[in-house]
This record gives structure tokens, C-alpha cells and sequence, in this order.
């Protein structure tokens, strides 16, 4: 076990509670199930779906890899609420170090890459605590999926078992922990609320498929772009000739000989029975292998390099619309799982910086900045620090707002002014411009005196 005093008695504790043997939620301890078979028999074919074999596929790897890459790159800040509900930057020596140095071998982005990567491949992550004599959590440790399995005792308490590993420091072959010294983030929990399952779980036939086309690909190219075919010949052969003939030709045709002139004796005749890469359409296949990769990973497939992009000049709404419907509900639960693991009291919590995701160009920063500024939403100052990264500058502490602004319920009691009256019919006829002009003299003098 990791040097940590009083987990050992907790789990004695623990255990000792348990009137019966626990039941196993998960075969393999990670993604449900360990093995698909796409059909019946794949398995004896090698030709089972399984969460490494997926990964060797380029948009399965793409699309996990961007989005743990893009919440591990954000800012992770430990944040306090003050007496407005508002949260703000803070430190604290109890809860700052361990984000931001999770353990003695991950910084933060490595932490949450792997964190993410586990949950995205296995559907589950499972996180192990350490602590200080205080009982203060002091290091994390993501450990591998494949090694821990969920147990529910006859009670409803809900345990783990932990397999060796000797990186985390469990040199124990087993040991089961409570779930008060584990974090255990979960995908969408479609069979039991303990078990997530990984978007490879709907995908992962697609990438089969994808990769059996890569492959075959790949062979065609080998083979000199020559499709498969028979030989045929008018004349009977015995079983030796037609090997011999069936062995010259593969050795002329096809290695370093591809592309080359062979030669055929006995009337032999050649016939292709496969069909080419124009006729079984394999770009428009193996697209789609990848769009469907993208959509249960809730990815546009634009991301991953896969058609071409919107038409937009700004990329802020993409941005926006990325964040929504992938990145919001990892990032949130994220938060929660930290909040709860590392057991912050209420004034404390943990927020990434979404900031450094939703990027602005410079044109937009400045109208940002500018329009922040004259509504009075902002200083000078703030709006200096968010879209410039720039320091305070002195008397640009005061938020500013137009003069010509008036509360609506200030204008409601003001007095309407009285205007002149018309010139009677026996005097001289005043001109529109004259009446106008004694108007405005007496709007003037009303709101000089307001």
C-alpha cells in the first residue's frame, strides 16, 4: 500500500462489516464487456472488438486523444465563494499542492490526460488517495482500469478491489479499499450506475471495419495495386504443374517483382475476381467508419481532419458548440469528482479555466474589451487582465458609464415641459423655424434647471 496511515484500519473496519462475499459488477474490471465479437465465431478469427484493438484506429485515437488533451490543457484553479455567490481565485495549503502536482510521477496535464484517457477507452476512471496523518489528501493516483473491479456488499456499501501496482505503490497481490479512498469517475452508466461504458462500446464495430480496410488496403498496395484473381487453362494439368505454374506466377507478380511483365506457359489465362478500390468505393467506406466514430464520441468530424470545416469566419461558435455538446458534462463532473474527492469544505471548489479554450482573436478581444468597458460590465483594469493578459494600470479600478444614461424610472417622473403656444391668427404668422427655435429655448431651460 501507499504509505498511508489509517486506510489500513478503515479497510479492516470496512471489511469486517461485510456479512457475505461481495458480487463482482465487471468482467476484467474496466469497459463492459471486455470482448465483443461483431459476429458469431469472430472471437476464434481474432477478429473481436476490444478497447486496444480499436485504438490502433486512427479516428477512435484521434477523437479520444483531442478531448483529453483539450480539458487536460485547461487551467485547474482552486476557487472560493465569497458573499455574493461569486467564485474567485484562491490557495490554500491544505488542498493548493495536490492540483498542482497530483503525485510524485504526473504533473497536472499528464494527470488529467490519463484520467480522461481511461474514462474515454474503459468508460471507467479509478482514483486512488493518499494522505498526511492529518487525514488531508496529499497525492492522487489513476490506476489502471483493467485492475480494479467494483463490490457491492450485501448492505449497499460499495467497495473496490485493487489489484498489485507496483507504480501506485500496491504491492499486495488484492486489497480491497472502501469508496471513501477511491474516485471513481463513470461514462454514461448503461447496465448499472457503478459500470460506464466507453463510446467504443457503440463504435467500435465502425473501427473493425475501418481497420479491415486499412489492412486490405494495405495489401492491395503491397501486391502492386493488382487486384486478386485465377489462372485457367484449356489443357489438363496434374496437381504439381498447376503448383508450379500458381508459384511462378505469385513470385513474379507480386513482392519486389510487382508491376513487372510475367510470363505464363501451358495456355494459362488470367481473371480478376475481386473488386477494385474504385468499384467497392472504399474512400467514401472508410469516411464513414470515421464520421461514426465521431458521432458517439460526439465529435464533428472536422475536428479530426475528416471534410472540411464550416464556412464560418469566426471560430468561436464552433468552439462554443464543441464545448456544449462534448466537453461541458466531462468538465462539470470532472469538478464534482475533485470537490467530493478531496473532500473541500463549502467555501472551497475546483474550476477549470475555460478561458483557455475559447480563444478570441485579436479584432474580437478588442471589441470585447471595448464594448465591456463602455457598458460599465467591467474596468479597465479586469478587461486588461482577461483579453490581454496584461497588468493594472492606476485609476483603471472604476467601472465608467455614459453620462447621457438615465434610469428608466427617473425618466418616468420627470415633468413634461410646457412649449410655447402658437402666435394667434391677428399677428404676424410666426415661420416653422421660428417656432422650433423658441421650443428648443424652452427645453433648454428645463432640463439646465433639471
Amino acid at each position: 500500500m501507499i504509505g498511508v496511515r489509517g486506510v489500513l484500519e478503515g479497510i479492516t473496519k470496512a471489511l469486517g462489516r461485510l456479512a457475505t462475499p461481495v458480487r463482482s459488477l465487471t468482467r476484467g474490471g474496466g469497459w463492459w464487456p471486455v470482448v465483443r465479437e461483431p459476429f458469431m465465431g469472430a472471437w476464434q478469427q481474432n477478429q473481436e472488438v476490444t478497447a486496444s484493438t480499436s485504438l490502433t484506429y486512427s479516428a477512435v485515437f484521434a477523437c479520444a486523444t483531442l478531448i483529453a488533451s483539450d480539458i487536460a490543457k485547461l487551467a485547474l484553479r482552486l476557487v472560493q465563494i465569497d458573499e455574493h455567490g461569486i467564485w474567485t481565485e484562491t490557495t490554500s495549503p491544505a488542498f493548493s499542492p495536490v492540483l498542482r502536482k497530483p503525485n510524485r510521477y504526473q504533473n497536472r496535464i499528464q494527470f488529467i490526460t490519463q484520467w480522461m484517457m481511461s474514462k474515454l477507452i474503459h468508460g471507467n476512471t479509478y482514483v486512488l488517495k493518499e494522505r498526511d496523518d492529518r487525514g488531508v489528501v496529499v497525492a492522487l493516483y489513476v490506476l489502471d482500469p483493467t485492475k480494479v473491479t467494483p463490490l457491492v456488499a450485501p448492505n449497499g456499501e460499495v467497495f473496490y478491489e485493487l489489484k498489485r501496482d507496483d507504480l501506485v505503490g500496491l504491492a499486495g497481490e488484492s486489497l480491497v479499499v472502501p469508496a471513501r479512498e477511491m474516485i471513481h469517475d463513470k461514462m454514461v452508466p448503461l447496465y448499472h450506475p457503478l459500470v460506464g461504458v466507453s463510446p467504443i462500446h457503440a463504435c467500435g464495430v465502425a473501427a473493425l471495419q475501418g481497420l479491415a480496410i486499412q489492412n486490405n488496403a494495405a495489401a492491395f498496395f503491397q501486391n502492386g495495386s493488382q487486384p486478386s484473381g485465377i489462372l485457367t487453362s484449356p489443357q489438363a494439368l496434374t496437381q504439381e504443374q498447376a503448383d508450379d505454374a500458381v508459384a511462378k506466377w505469385i513470385a513474379g507478380t507480386t513482392g519486389p517483382n510487382a508491376g513487372k511483365v510475367a510470363m505464363i506457359t501451358h495456355g494459362f489465362t488470367y481473371e480478376q475476381v475481386t473488386v477494385n478500390a474504385a468499384d467497392a468505393q472504399l474512400i467514401e467506406q472508410l469516411q464513414w467508419s470515421a464520421t461514426t466514430v465521431c458521432s458517439c464520441f460526439h465529435i464533428q468530424p472536422y475536428m479530426i481532419s475528416i471534410g472540411d470545416p464550416p464556412p464560418y469566419a469566426n471560430i468561436e461558435p464552433l468552439t462554443i458548440q464543441y464545448y456544449s455538446q462534448c466537453l461541458q458534462e466531462k468538465i462539470e463532473n470532472l469538478e464534482i469528482c475533485l470537490d467530493e474527492g478531496l473532500e473541500l469544505p463549502k467555501p472551497y471548489g475546483t474550476e477549470f479555466d475555460l478561458d483557455d479554450l475559447m480563444r478570441m482573436d485579436s479584432v474580437s478581444k478588442n471589441q470585447a474589451a471595448s464594448t465591456a468597458i463602455s457598458s460599465g460590465g467591467m474596468t479597465i483594469n479586469e478587461a486588461r487582465f482577461k483579453y490581454f493578459d496584461l497588468g493594472p494600470v492606476p485609476g483603471g479600478e472604476t467601472p465608467y458609464m455614459q453620462q447621457q444614461y438615465w434610469p428608466i424610472s427617473q425618466l418616468a417622473t420627470r415633468p413634461i415641459p410646457e412649449l410655447p403656444a402658437a402666435p394667434a391668427e391677428a399677428d404676424t404668422p410666426a415661420t416653422p423655424e421660428a417656432l422650433m427655435s423658441a421650443q428648443q429655448k424652452a427645453l433648454d431651460v428645463y432640463y439646465a434647471a433639471a
